[in-house]
């Protein structure tokens, strides 16, 4: 299990229309939001994923960069980013399944003919810098994300206060 105060595994992920995204090729100010999601076949996903679209610019303001991925392949991926009108967040692809049980990613078997096979469920995770692992939302179903309204709320109130990374004990 991560823990916060932690270092998280690295990651690297192809992402549609782009060049490969490697966590600890990142810079942010402060914080990488890293949002896990379940892929093309997730009508929930797609309305998640376009609220933080949507409040990218916030995000960036607070010194947090933001990422999507999924163990979907660049098809998948390619359309979820289109159909979705997804049009600053990075999305990455090609998540393995073992990738996203190292970081703790619950993971289910398809049971409609538009799931894969196997795919990891949601999850967000708020990484430093330093690949320190801040704080981690992990869900078994599409159901109970955090908003991401709550998210920046929070956030502002943590970046000002220097609010320290709690759950490590």
């Amino acid at each position: 299990m991560l823990k916060p105060r932690a270092k998280v595994p690295d990651l690297t992920v192809n992402t549609v229309g782009g060049p490969d995204w490697t966590l600890s090729q990142q810079l942010p100010e402060n914080f990488t939001f890293v949002f896990f999601y379940r892929g093309y076949h997730c009508p929930i996903c797609r309305k998640y994923l376009g609220s933080i679209d949507r409040k990218l610019d916030e995000l960036s303001a607070l010194g947090i960069d933001a990422v999507a991925m999924s163990s979907d392949s660049e098809e998948r991926a390619t359309r979820s980013k289109e159909e979705w009108n997804v049009q600053n967040l990075p999305i990455g692809y090609g998540l393995s399944i073992e990738q996203a049980r190292q970081w703790g990613l619950y993971v289910s078997k398809g049971i409609k003919t538009d799931e894969p096979e196997l795919f990891s469920e949601p999850g967000l995770f708020i990484v430093r810098p330093n690949l320190e692992l801040y704080a981690a939302s992990i869900q078994t179903m599409p159901f109970t994300r955090p908003s991401i309204d709550e998210l920046i709320g929070g956030f502002s109130y943590i970046i000002k206060n220097d609010y320290p990374g709690r759950g490590e004990a």
